[in-house]
């Protein structure tokens, strides 16, 4: 399996927002880098079959934005797996159900990502690790879903993802 864990876009600032945190969108800029950085994981050759997303509306946009790219249109699946309150690891066994030849797009959130991204990699959370607005980092995971089972295969800004579209 290939896990490629995928940072929402810029969003509103939340002194600006008015809203409850849970429905905080993307800026008209965050969409658009999204976009960009979406089009470097087609440069990647990064092809989802699967898109998990945070129940939060600037990663859901997120989603939908990168599945717009996606010319298999693979279904968006909302998680609270990926939500940023939800323990890392909670994520594993929703991956471990897919199948093992299955390219998992999680969209979400930091410090998050970066946590579920470190046991994976190495059984424990990471410091060190963290995600960019609109980043990305692809971790492939040879047999079952669980820590330290991960390689990890590229670790990526937005800008350096928009380089490459």
């Amino acid at each position: 399996m290939d896990c490629l864990f995928f940072r929402h876009g810029i969003a509103i600032e939340r002194e600006k927002w008015r809203g409850s945190e849970q429905d905080r969108p993307l800026t008209d800029q965050g969409a658009g880098r999204t976009k960009e950085s979406g089009k470097g994981l087609l440069a990647l050759r990064m092809r989802p079959t699967h898109i998990l997303s945070s129940p939060l509306t600037r990663a859901h946009e997120t989603a939908v934005i990168l599945q717009s790219l996606i010319h298999s249109k693979p279904k968006i699946q909302i998680c609270t797996e990926l939500d940023p309150a939800a323990a890392p690891h909670a994520l594993f066994s929703l991956l471990d159900a897919l199948p093992s030849d299955a390219v998992v797009l999680c969209v979400g959130h930091e410090p998050h990502l970066s946590l579920a991204a470190g046991i994976l990699l190495t059984g424990k959370p990471c410091g060190g690790l963290s995600l960019k607005k609109a980043g990305a980092c692809l971790i492939h995971i040879e047999e079952s879903v669980k820590p330290a089972a991960g390689r990890l295969e590229w670790w990526l800004t937005a800008g350096q993802l928009r380089a490459l579209a």
